[in-house]
């Protein structure tokens, strides 16, 4: 397992100019992206037609009429309204891109589907972004020192640290767009309240907290930003969107800004097409860098996946592999964005590989990935 000091990583965050580097690897450009055959990336063709046809074949049981589908999901919660839009989804898709290069596609990549919680990566790019700017200074630094809307003024919260925010360590406790955090605390089935940092839990009002916390920071739709620093540098399409909740609105400095969701839990979070999905996780790949410039600190990746020593499995809204125990099939170096429905990011260093999942069953992602793995030739 990988254990290291997060000091070092803030450190370097802190001092990390964003300068330009020089190009060696491919990068697609807007709006097309090079093919390679995969013997001309070291993968065995017969090999990765099967890892394909797996993926075509192991759809989710997910319902396509998404609407139902949520409604389903958080039907036994004690808050189950759906306050954000929801689109419906369409069949499995996917890519697997080696060296930057595009090598296998199935189902519809350019269709653009809700993807829940990978919506989460995304957020935390936005907390990297802040950071490399100097509008946050230290990740250890408390939220309440940063964010003057009340959410951070209790005895209990006052002690809440962006870097307890980023890793779901945080036990936030109130109530935001409606939903009090017990409506995602242990699934409102109890609700013994931890202190902050003592306790890990996925809990999507907190995220949405996190959401409120860094709009509070950059003053600006957080959508912006996102279009901005990285979806338009990585040649993203202009269809992917990141929606909020019907009560989501704020205003700061005089706009009235939609505070985003940090998933598709009650509907909203980012939707995205596949390619846009595998843009994204290329930038990651290439640890935050696009053809010849730095997006966002290198060493924001090593801060992204260090493991929570209390859930190792968990970085900064990044989900981790430590000694192969969330996916056996895949090296322990790769790391995951990863939302309801089987829609994964795979993101795997070791082997210079990526690849998209759209609604593949989760029971058969350690096989895809086996699959994947067993094509390779070097």
């Amino acid at each position: 397992m990988r254990t290291r000091s997060l000091l070092p990583i803030v450190a370097a965050l802190l001092c990390f100019p964003l300068q330009a580097v020089a190009q060696t690897d491919y990068y697609p450009p807007p709006g097309t992206w090079a093919r390679r055959r995969p013997v001309e990336v070291a993968l065995d063709p017969s090999m990765l037609a099967q890892a394909v046809a797996f993926a075509e074949s192991s759809e989710t049981s997910f319902l396509r009429a998404m609407h139902a589908q949520v409604a389903q999901n958080v039907a036994r919660e004690p808050y189950p309204d759906i306050v954000g839009p929801i689109r419906d989804r369409g069949a499995p898709a996917g890519v697997i891109i080696r060296h930057g290069y595009l090598v296998a596609s199935w189902g519809d990549v350019d269709r653009v589907d809700m993807t829940f919680s990978v919506s989460k990566s995304y957020l935390s790019t936005l907390a990297a972004l802040a950071l490399a700017d100097g509008r946050i200074r230290n990740l250890h630094d408390r939220v309440a020192d940063y964010v003057s809307d009340g959410g951070f003024d209790s005895p209990h919260n006052a002690p809440i640290t962006w870097h307890m925010l980023l890793n779901q360590t945080n036990e936030w406790e109130g109530t935001l767009w409606d939903k009090p955090d017990v409506a995602d605390r242990r699934r409102g089935y109890d609700r013994t309240l931890q202190e902050p940092g003592t306790f890990w839990e996925y809990n999507d009002v907190r995220v949405n907290r996190t959401a409120l916390a860094l709009l509070q920071v950059w003053r600006r739709p957080l959508p912006e930003v996102l279009r901005e620093r990285i979806m338009d540098p990585i040649g993203a399409s202009p269809t992917w969107e990141w929606h909020g909740y019907r009560n989501s609105w704020v205003t700061i400095d005089g706009r009235d800004i939609l505070s985003v969701s940090g998933g598709g839990h009650w509907g909203g979070g980012v939707w995205a097409s596949t390619l846009d999905h595998a843009r994204f996780g290329l930038l990651f790949l290439r640890r935050g860098r696009w053809d010849d410039r730095q997006l966002f600190p290198a060493a924001w990746i090593d801060a992204a996946t260090t493991p929570t020593p209390i859930m190792p499995t968990y970085g900064y809204m990044w989900w981790l592999n430590p000694d192969r125990t969330l996916y056996a099939s895949a090296p322990e170096t790769s790391y995951f964005a990863r939302g309801s429905g089987g829609n994964i990011i795979w993101v795997d260093p070791r082997h210079d590989l990526v690849a998209v999942m759209r609604w593949m069953d989760t029971r058969a992602v350690n096989t895809f990935i086996g699959k994947v793995l067993a094509a390779l030739t070097e």
